[in-house]
């Protein structure tokens, strides 16, 4: 299945970024792709929340979410959007952090909200609170689709195992992680926690990535690590997109899942056990 990671750079402007997104499913589709994944907040990377207020729409609004359901539906291609920021009817004003699956009819196949928030001090000059902005998730998403078992996750889910353990063992073959990774940590924990949850779930994992230093009309500019990245079920990296934008294609052998789990089955090896007794 010749699969193509979009990376992106988007700015805080939903309308331009839209216009990136549907050049480069352009490009993707004239490749060949079949099946075709942006990264996490494709539609605006903004740490104003001021700013967030005047731009993000509901998701029955989206923009977005509306032009690539079209485009999926007029080239028959499925498209994983890593994820929209969108606005919500919660009481606290929080925003959703969703990824999207869209089938080639341009229906919504699946929805994931992002579970686990990015709550990290990395250093004295870069500090995240996702979770005052974002509310968290609380469902797992797994999508059965003719291109194979999907399991949905975003970004900072990556270091939540049990996650991905869960939708392996549900039936996921391939695990999305789409995301807008930060450089401090990107340059040491981000293939190796890609590679990880491949090795221990016998998945393809696709991680889409967002990318450079991000334009922001208000607020403080953010910057994100890109390397867009294809690992087989082997721990092999298969696509490392480095840090330029644009599209990136790669050919997946579902076969090799299966093949993967058989020659070590460890899926199949999950043993019940008491837990650590913490300090008396």
């Amino acid at each position: 299945m010749k699969t193509a990671l979009i990376q992106l750079n988007s700015s805080d402007n939903p309308d331009d970024n839209l216009l990136q997104i549907l050049g480069y499913l352009s490009e993707a589709v004239k490749s060949g792709a079949e099946f075709c994944l942006t990264p996490e907040v494709s539609n605006c990377v903004s740490t104003s929340r001021e700013h967030q207020i005047s731009v993000l729409k509901h998701e029955a609004d989206d923009e977005t979410l509306k032009a690539v359901r079209d485009f999926a539906a007029a080239h028959s291609v499925w498209v994983l959007i890593g994820s929209l920021a969108l606005k919500t009817d919660d009481q606290d004003g929080r925003f959703a952090n969703r990824s999207f699956l869209i089938d080639p009819t341009g229906a919504i196949t699946a929805k994931y909200d992002k579970i686990h928030m990015f709550d990290v001090q990395v250093s004295p000059e870069e500090t995240y609170h996702e979770s005052a902005g974002y509310r968290p998730g609380t469902e797992s998403i797994l999508a059965q689709t003719p291109i194979g078992m999907i399991g949905l996750t975003v970004c900072y889910d990556v270091r939540f195992p049990h996650l991905y353990r869960d939708l392996a063992k549900a039936g996921a073959e391939i695990l999305t992680v789409p995301s807008a990774f930060s450089p401090a940590t990107g340059a040491t924990h981000w293939a190796p926690l890609l590679k990880a949850r491949a090795i221990e779930n016998g998945c393809y994992v696709l991680a889409p990535a967002q990318t450079g230093k991000h334009v922001a009309s208000k607020g403080k500019s953010r910057s994100t690590f890109g390397h867009s990245m294809v690992v087989d079920p082997w721990g092999s990296v298969v696509l490392d997109a480095g840090t330029e934008v644009g599209v990136h294609i790669i050919d997946l052998d579902l076969q090799s899942v299966s093949q993967t789990r058989k020659r070590v089955p460890s899926l199949m090896h999950d043993r019940d056990y008491t837990g650590p007794k913490g300090p008396e």
